[in-house]
């Protein structure tokens, strides 16, 4: 168990995840919190990496910095996403390591699991079929970190442990209109579609792949409650657990907001994969759940959204 004053250090404290985890550790007390924005500390250099971490010498470690982005951003930056994503993890890890870091947690995302994994996806499918192509490089390089984690372990005897969410919302998330994920891409559209009374929507592809969705302060909980309860090698995944059609999210969305107009669909466009849920019963043995259900979460969401406006530049 991580000690109330233990030094403990989030990369990536600004971006959706790392913000969340801070308000989850201050939410239970932990006084001695280190963060480090990108121009204090660039991730990506490694003797800075390592000057920080022998200077600092946290004892535990949240690894939530990440290049990260919606499918157009992937598919037009791929050298990008795996060469930022790669060293920066292995700068981090490795300090880390070798600054006696008691505990370091890796975060993961369920987009590196294979294209055609059995569902719901269990975690030992890691590795087993290829991958999808939209975001081969982020993936690799994500597999990379997490897997770098396991064989410290192994070689060396260290409690480096990850976990593997599925997607995300929640505060501090990004509604870039072509850089950002589904279910912010809606919140902005519906609201934009609302605010010009705009008489319908039209929706890419025909609403029928099932997603999960998980608000980031439940998986905030989650990180804090594994750094206390688990180890080992294989990773966590981190859902609900329940999936629904992206024609029921885009309703919802659109119910949350008060857009009722029509919404229409454009099957000419890509469906993205037909199914794509954790299966859950891992972190369920270990005496974990989440709390938000959808509805309520993209309400929290959305009025994070209108509080931020600067947010929605992004």
């Amino acid at each position: 168990m991580m000690e109330k004053n233990a030094k403990i250090y989030v990369a990536g404290h600004r971006g959706m995840v790392g913000s969340a985890i801070v308000r989850e550790l201050e939410r239970q007390g932990y006084t001695n919190i280190i963060t480090r924005t990108h121009s204090e500390l660039d991730l990506c250099r490694q003797d800075a990496v390592e000057e920080f971490f022998a200077k600092e010498k946290p004892e535990y470690v949240f690894l939530a910095a990440a290049k990260v982005g919606g499918i157009v951003a992937n598919e037009s930056a791929l050298a990008d996403f795996m060469y930022d994503n790669m060293i920066l993890e292995m700068n981090v890890i490795h300090s880390a390591w070798k600054n006696g870091c008691k505990k370091l947690e890796f975060l993961g995302s369920s987009c590196i699991y294979p294209r055609m994994a059995p569902q719901p996806m269990k975690e030992d499918c890691l590795l087993t079929s290829e991958l999808e192509k939209t975001n081969e490089a982020y993936a690799l390089a994500k597999i990379s970190g997490l897997k770098y984690c396991e064989f410290l372990n192994r070689q060396y005897g260290t409690d480096y442990i990850s976990v593997m969410p599925t997607n995300l919302y929640g505060p501090n998330d990004n509604y870039h209109p072509t850089h950002s994920h589904v279910l912010p891409a809606l919140i902005r559209r519906f609201h934009e579609a609302k605010e010009q009374n705009l008489p319908y929507v039209t929706c890419w592809g025909d609403g029928s792949p099932l997603r999960e969705f998980l608000y980031v302060d439940d998986l905030a909980n989650l990180c804090v409650f594994l750094m206390n309860n688990y180890s080992g090698n294989e990773t966590v995944n981190a859902g609900t657990g329940k999936e629904l059609t992206i024609k029921e999210l885009t309703e919802l969305v659109a119910k949350v907001i008060g857009y009722d107009g029509e919404i229409r669909w454009d099957p000419s466009k890509p469906n993205g994969t037909p199914r794509k849920l954790l299966d859950v019963s891992k972190s369920a043995a270990l005496g974990w759940t989440y709390k938000t259900e959808l509805e309520d979460g993209i309400r929290l969401a959305y009025e994070d959204f209108l509080n931020n406006p600067m947010r929605a530049e992004r």
